[in-house]
This record gives C-alpha cells, sequence and structure tokens, in this order.
C-alpha cells in the first residue's frame, strides 16, 4: 500500500477546514462525524446519515459551535481500510447520495475521447488517430475550442461544420452541443475512501486514474461542499462503443470519493473551488511514475449548468447526490511499449490531491480479486434500526 499510511497525511492544508466524513465502527452503523482541528465529533444526534446531515437547513450553525457536539476521538485514532491501525476506519464521505458523473467537459478530454472511439478502444491503434486527429480539421479548431463554451452560438457553429466535413461524433456531441454527458457512475454505498483499494477490471488492458472535482449537492439542488473523486476509467472498453459506458465506469471499488466533503464557507467558497488545480501521481511497483494535473478553471461549462443538466423538474434525488465535473488530464505517456500509452499496472499508487481538499490515495487492484461490496442500504437500515433500539 502507499507510504501514506496515517489520515493525517491526507488533510487539506488549512487546519481551520470543516470536514464532514464517516468512520466505521465494528459491528454498528457507519458514524456521520465532524473533523475539526483535529478533533472528530460524533453528528449520529444530529442526523444518521451524511446525506440527512447536509440536507438539514440548519446544519452549518449546528456544527459551527464544537463546544455542543459530542466528542468521538482524536485524529490519530482515524484507521483506514488498508490495514493502518486505529479505533474507528475512515470510509468514503458519502452514503445515501447518488453518485453522478459528467463527461467529456474539457477540450482535452473530449479529443481523447475521440481516439479511443476512432481506435475501437485499442490503444496500439491510439497514438496514429491521435496525430490524424491533431494534423486535420479538428486540430485546428482546438485553440478555438478551449477558449470558447460548450453549448454556445460559437460551439454549435464548429459543430456544424464539423459535420459538414463528417466528423460526427456522439463526443463532439456533448463536448459542443447544448446538452452535456451525464451518467450514474456508481450504485449508492458502493464508493470507496481515501486509503482504501480501488478496482480495475480484468475485462481491460487499457485503464487509467481520472482525477476529478466532486461537487456535494442537497435534495434541493444547492452545492454545498466539494471533495475528491477518481473516476476510473477502462478505456478500451468504452472505445469500443458508447454504449458500454456502464461497464466501462461501474465495476467493483471503481469509485473512489474522499478524504472528506470540505463544506463552503468563508474559508472555502464555490470560486474557490473553481480556481482549483488538482494534481495525480501514479506510482508503479515497476519503477513507473506518472504525473499530471486537472486545472479545473479550463472547465468548458460552469458548475451550475452541469447541476441542472442533472438535478430539476426531470429529476430529483432526495437524499441529495454527488457530481463528478470530470477531468482535463487523459494520460498519452507510453508505458509499456512504444505508442501504447499509459495503462494502470495491479499495485499502482493512486495519489490526488489539492491544497483545499487533501489528498486522495489508493492502491489499484484487480475488481474482481478485490474485497467485494458486501455493505447495503439494508444492511445500513438495519443497523441503523439497531442502534435506535440500543438507545
Amino acid at each position: 500500500m502507499s507510504s501514506v499510511r496515517t489520515v493525517s497525511a491526507v488533510l487539506p492544508e488549512d487546519p481551520t477546514a470543516r470536514l464532514i466524513g464517516r468512520v466505521a465502527v465494528r459491528g454498528e452503523a457507519p458514524l456521520p462525524v465532524l473533523l475539526y482541528e483535529n478533533v472528530v465529533y460524533d453528528l449520529q444526534s444530529l442526523s444518521p446519515t451524511v446525506a440527512g446531515l447536509l440536507d438539514r437547513t440548519d446544519f452549518y450553525d449546528l456544527i459551527r459551535d464544537t463546544s455542543r457536539l459530542t466528542y468521538l476521538c482524536g485524529i490519530e485514532s482515524l484507521g483506514s481500510e488498508d490495514g493502518a491501525s486505529g479505533e474507528f476506519t475512515l470510509l468514503s464521505p458519502i452514503d445515501l447520495q447518488v453518485v453522478k458523473a459528467c463527461g467529456v467537459t474539457f477540450v482535452e478530454s473530449m479529443l481523447e475521447r475521440l481516439v479511443e472511439e476512432r481506435s475501437h478502444g485499442d490503444p496500439a491503434r491510439a497514438e496514429k488517430f491521435r496525430m490524424e486527429l491533431s494534423s486535420g480539421s479538428l486540430g485546428g479548431e482546438t485553440r478555438k475550442l478551449s477558449e470558447i463554451k460548450a453549448g454556445s452560438p460559437e460551439a454549435l457553429a464548429i459543430r456544424k461544420r464539423l459535420m459538414e466535413q463528417g466528423l460526427w461524433s456522439q463526443y463532439l456531441e456533448v463536448g459542443l452541443g447544448p446538452d452535456p454527458e451525464v451518467f450514474t457512475k456508481a450504485p449508492i454505498l458502493s464508493s470507496v475512501g481515501t486509503l482504501s483499494t480501488i478496482g480495475v477490471s480484468r475485462m481491460s488492458n487499457w485503464s487509467n486514474p481520472e482525477p476529478e472535482l466532486v461537487l456535494v449537492i442537497t435534495s434541493q439542488g444547492e452545492i454545498v461542499g466539494a471533495t475528491l473523486g477518481n473516476d476510473v476509467n477502462l478505456r478500451d472498453v468504452e472505445g469500443r462503443s458508447a454504449l458500454l459506458l456502464g461497464r466501462a465506469k461501474d465495476n467493483n471499488r471503481s469509485t473512489a470519493i474522499g478524504p472528506f466533503i470540505r463544506l463552503f464557507d468563508e474559508t472555502f467558497t464555490l470560486n474557490d473551488a473553481r480556481a482549483m488545480q488538482i494534481d495525480l501521481s501514479v506510482k508503479g511497483s515497476d519503477g513507473f511514475e506518472l504525473q499530471g494535473s486537472n486545472t479545473v478553471s479550463r472547465i468548458s461549462r460552469p458548475f451550475e449548468e452541469l447541476v441542472e443538466a442533472t438535478w430539476g423538474d426531470h429529476h430529483q434525488y432526495p437524499d441529495g447526490f454527488v457530481l463528478f465535473t470530470g477531468t482535463l488530464f487523459a494520460p498519452t505517456d507510453d508505458r509499456d511499449e512504444a505508442g501504447a500509452g499509459f495503462t494502470h499496472h495491479m499495485g499502482d499508487i493512486v495519489t490526488i490531491k489539492s491544497k483545499e481538499l487533501g489528498a486522495l490515495v489508493n492502491t489499484v487492484k484487480q475488481s474482481e480479486n478485490a474485497s467485494p461490496w458486501k455493505y447495503g442500504v439494508g444492511d445500513l437500515l438495519r443497523d441503523l434500526l439497531k442502534r435506535h433500539q440500543q438507545n
């Protein structure tokens, strides 16, 4: 596992950040908690779930005065799933929220999706098509695309020109057209947290991490905080057909979120999130290292537009939802052979971090051989009922 093994090593730089998370207690329902100035407070008296807590209109006021909260432990008592010692185990910070995701929200990612599509998911052919795109008509439009807003008259005009040249693609449609791509990334309670294993299915020979900003949204569509996410992606599977998106995106342990939800307040605002830089590193046991970054300000659609495409009169989320906002980063560095690009190896250590939100650190394992997902909504309801009866 990673050399980073303590929760204190994955926190944001600001020691006054108010962080919402979840911890596991053996034989009991997970607890929603507040981490503030290295002290962990038990929030179960305010709400049995994180989703319910964030949906309270008074939750900001309730957590500001920590003297009224129930002390749980110091940060040194928080352990992690990878076996790091601790009385409590840190989990993904969400519970009943639906995990949604937006794709093709950056010009660079749109072009890489085109590469996948044209190479039919074959990494050995990807570089050839990457060169063709950069030298052809689409390459000439790239600079313009990076400077305009998706769905704008200018973007639609470029889309029309490309369609007239026979370059239509479903990725150009969602990258330039009026509607963004929004899909359901993972089932409720299936995401994993920091310092845990992430999964890449054995069906794939071309996979990579996707470092993303994840917005946290209430049942009323209000953006109340943010966290980091790894939208683990099987590029060859989706490249064979966009209809295989579900198989490419939703596998055992293929959604990592964490380390905590940072609430928006006077120290961290939505505009601060828009300006974030998210850094990524991959370190393999073979000595391979990859560095990258996601500059959130280069997103082609505003956060509000992505939320409106997800939540509204057309669709509600009674327990709220989280929204992966996409990534600028798509690795093209060769790893195994020239022209084949990057793919994960088992044992890779993936670190996604920002100074505002901390670090999401995970080790890659084959989904089929990783610890199975066993704790579902029924288990949570059972454990919450047991806790209620005991109290």
